[in-house]
């Protein structure tokens, strides 16, 4: 043999020609495993030998399976299978989310000669856009663009939005979207029949598998959401309801585009305290809106920030939140719990000794927070892992009188805190508004670091402070409000600071 045919590649054996091989990546929760046993399902009851295997990841939440399997005529004697997908040599390629489709493409799982992708275009975000300060979301159009470019043909649609429609998870209308795209040699029939022998979900299963099988045809899905519910309005007394049109009638005075954000903020100052921190709200608007000129921005971006500010997460409004109606009937949507099903909620708290002195009265806490033997005391005793059950009686109750603090928020060091960071805020802003209106309005919008809660917080309030900092630096500058907004862009970048780093070392360089 020569060296030359040694190398050269071996003709491809006939008997593989038969074997169809197909992938599915899916993360937690989407049924993956449901959607690889469906497909087994239909293949043996069509006369086929087939294999699936499982190979667990941890691209995504609680990691990204990656489902193989292989499906031949059963002829002759089973036939020996792959455990793994192999690059090039898939020939359906089946993804859950928008971003699976983008791994896939790069280990090379979708190929132009042979692959048919079907994909769903929602996203489940991966931990690293969630981390990001800003805006970390990755951009689901390039994944598309280059699975129209990578793929022989490209099946996409919503097929999650589908699932849930019908009361079904996602792997059900995948199904469809599978079946619909005839890559197999079986029926409707046959899959709607592998639906069925599982036993479990099976209406709305089958529900959501003719969803998906419209979708990937270009029919029209049958939906079946209910009308949205007129949004409720607010209730109380006779003289509650007049104190709160007096305050939406004063919001509405504002100028357009602001009026409308002090509506929101309005109802969010409220819900977090009273009708009189409302006011104090408004209060802090009209005092920016006299001093504001036409198209006013300053007053639209003050309308927004200054609720946020206000509305600032703290124990309070963390144990308030847990303990609301809305949140555990969105649990248990999210988790299918309906009727008399059991449903256990666990939360985990790790409170600081910072959040927990700041609960004191503001001169106790101050003198607490002074002290750094007391604070080593506190973080001792209560800096630890804690896991509550929601559901029982008892921690829910704990929860609820602790969100019931509310009368007594406004006495305590964290609110002393906020309301003086509020005020140099703005007197800054204001500061620069004579010589510089962009710049103004660009320090009102800096205020959009801070946020969270624990050192989610602090790390916000740091990277705030540093771009104020920073911005002092370029005050006189006419690109003044332009460095303003390159720094909190920075800031928003990444969770440690190495862009805000570079951003200011830059500036320092030319001054």
């Amino acid at each position: 043999m020569t060296a030359h045919a040694a190398l050269s590649p071996r003709p491809q054996d006939p008997e593989l020609n038969g074997i169809i091989k197909l992938a599915v990546l899916a993360v937690g929760g989407q049924g993956g495993g449901v959607l690889t046993g469906w497909i087994e399902e239909v293949a043996r009851s069509q006369g086929y030998a087939a294999q699936a295997t499982s190979v667990a990841g941890v691209s995504q939440r609680t990691g990204a399976t990656v489902y193989y399997v292989e499906m031949a005529p059963a002829k002759g004697g089973i036939p020996v299978f792959s455990l793994m997908p192999a690059a090039g040599d898939v020939d359906i390629m089946i993804t859950a989310e928008m971003m699976e489709a983008g791994r896939a493409i790069i280990r090379g799982f979708v190929t132009p000669d042979r692959t048919t992708l079907i994909t769903s275009t929602h996203r489940a975000l991966a931990v690293s856009e969630k981390m990001v300060p800003g805006d970390g979301i990755a951009d689901a159009a390039e994944v598309m663009a280059a699975a129209e470019v990578a793929a022989r043909r490209v099946i996409a649609a919503d097929f999650d939005a589908l699932a849930i429609a019908q009361g079904s998870v996602i792997s059900a209308s995948l199904f469809g979207a599978l079946a619909a795209a005839e890559v197999l040699p079986f029926p409707r029939e046959a899959f709607e029949a592998a639906i069925r022998k599982g036993g479990k979900g099976t209406e709305a299963s089958l529900r959501a598998f003719d969803a998906g099988f419209r979708a990937a045809t270009g029919g029209t899905p049958v939906a079946t959401f209910s009308a949205p519910a007129k949004a409720k309005g607010p209730k109380g007394s006779a003289r509650l309801l007049a104190e709160w049109g007096e305050l939406i009638a004063r919001a509405d005075r504002l100028p357009e585009g602001a009026s409308a954000l002090a509506r929101a903020g309005l109802q969010k100052v409220v819900d977090f305290q009273t009708l009189a921190y409302g006011r104090a709200y408004l209060d802090r608007v009209e005092a920016i809106h006299a001093k504001d000129r036409a198209p006013f921005d300053l007053t639209r971006e003050a309308a927004k920030y200054i609720a946020n500010a206000m509305a600032y997460d703290d124990i309070i409004r963390v144990a308030d939140q847990k303990t609301r109606a809305a949140r555990a009937a969105r649990i248990k949507g999210e988790m299918g719990a309906t009727g008399n099903k059991g449903l256990q909620v666990t939360e985990f708290l790790h409170p600081r000794a910072e959040e927990l002195v700041s609960l004191l009265s503001a001169k106790m806490g101050a003198r607490w927070a002074a002290n750094p033997r007391r604070m080593a005391l506190v973080d001792r005793l209560f800096n630890k892992g804690r896991r509550l059950r929601s559901d029982s009686l008892r921690g829910f109750l704990m929860l609820h009188i602790l969100g019931g603090l509310k009368g007594w928020r406004l006495k305590t060091l964290r609110h002393a805190q906020e309301v003086a960071h509020l005020d140099a805020w703005l007197t800054t802003a204001l500061g620069y508004l004579p010589q510089n209106y962009d710049l103004a309005v660009e320090v009102i919008r800096c205020r959009r670091l801070v946020k969270g809660y624990s050192d989610t917080h602090a790390r916000g309030l740091s990277k705030f402070d540093r771009v104020l900092e920073a911005i002092a630096l370029v005050k006189d500058r006419d690109d003044a409000a332009s460095w303003a907004k390159r720094l909190r862009e920075a800031a928003l970048q990444d969770e440690a600071g190495k862009a805000l780093d570079g951003a200011i070392a830059t500036i320092r360089s030319f001054l």
